[in-house]
């Protein structure tokens, strides 16, 4: 990932974070800033639970207030039963930006999914379509098992997971025996991104860890006042697959325990602001290591987008 500097390029903002930093309050604050300078903006989702339309509460969705206030894409565009993977989400994000930028809009990306961004930047390994019976082998497997298979078939991969992440373990394991290439391999000849065609304008948000964890349990119990549980009463009763993104959001499984009687309102409110903060710091993790060392990281709790953004707010 990386920064255009060519001026022919149309211009991307993109504000990232983790969960509860502010990155939709800050996104608003800029589009009322071009707004003032008589400039279009167009707010495009970058989250993975905001895609979905049934837990606009539970995934902290810009309400209809805040959509109001300038045009929003990507809020709630897949439905629950519909996985959306990332490379999903990129297709739709391309032609958003491309809309935006047809209608003289600044298309300013907003959220917390690490990989969203970097696929839709850096685009997506051409992997083949994996062998099933591979695949199944390989899901079948004892995670210490897979790993040490992973590591005779690809040590440098192996090397970079931890022994018990059994997920990354299975996927590199079923693409080497699969594709005959590791995942090393397929990696370096990513395909589709854009980073090379737009002028890149990032800002990641990271403010003070201990006032962020303080906004992710206040923000959980507003949640709960707000209408969470009855959001996910509605999604229980449509008895969807339980493995589905949509009922592993952040806070489901803890307000659907609520629902059934599995946890008291106390322990499912405390619950789910463990599993948001523990969710915030990977975010925070990510977003320090993983982007370029260019890009600006600001840890100030209230945003100059005058300052951050100066060169987009002119005509």
């Amino acid at each position: 990932m990386g920064k255009g500097e060519s001026p022919e390029k149309e211009p991307v903002a993109l504000i990232a974070g983790p969960t509860a930093s502010g990155k939709s309050a800050v996104a608003l604050k800029l589009a009322a800033a071009r707004a003032n300078a008589g400039l279009e903006t167009v707010i495009i989702n970058a989250d993975s639970m905001q895609v979905y339309r049934d837990i606009p509460i539970l995934a902290a969705t810009p309400d209809t207030d805040e959509q109001s206030q300038c045009p929003h894409r990507l809020y709630g565009a897949w439905d629950g039963a519909q996985a959306c993977s990332a490379a999903e989400w990129a297709a739709r994000a391309k032609a958003e930006i491309a809309a935006a930028h047809a209608a003289g809009a600044l298309p300013v990306l907003v959220g917390g999914t690490g990989m969203y961004i970097k696929v839709l930047l850096e685009g997506i390994a051409p992997i083949p379509e994996i062998d099933a019976d591979i695949r199944a082998e390989v899901r079948a497997m004892e995670t210490p098992d897979a790993y040490a298979a992973l590591q005779a078939a690809d040590p440098d991969r192996a090397a970079q997971l931890e022994p018990g992440d059994s997920q990354r373990i299975s996927r590199a394991l079923e693409v080497v025996r699969s594709t005959g290439q590791t995942l090393a391999h397929w990696q370096q000849h990513k395909v589709g991104g854009i980073e090379d065609e737009i002028e890149l304008h990032p800002l990641i948000l990271l403010p003070e860890r201990e006032w962020l964890y303080a906004r992710c349990d206040a923000r959980f119990e507003q949640m709960l006042e707000q209408g969470a549980l009855e959001e996910v009463e509605a999604l229980l009763a449509r008895k969807l697959n339980p493995d589905l993104p949509v009922m592993r959001a952040i806070g489901v499984p803890e307000v659907a325990a609520l629902v059934k009687g599995e946890l008291s309102r106390a322990e499912a409110i405390a619950a789910g602001q463990q599993s948001t903060r523990n969710y915030a710091k990977r975010q925070y993790t990510w977003f320090r290591r993983q982007p370029p060392a260019e890009w600006p990281r600001i840890e100030a709790n209230n945003v100059s987008v005058e300052t951050n953004f100066a060169s987009l707010l002119q005509q």
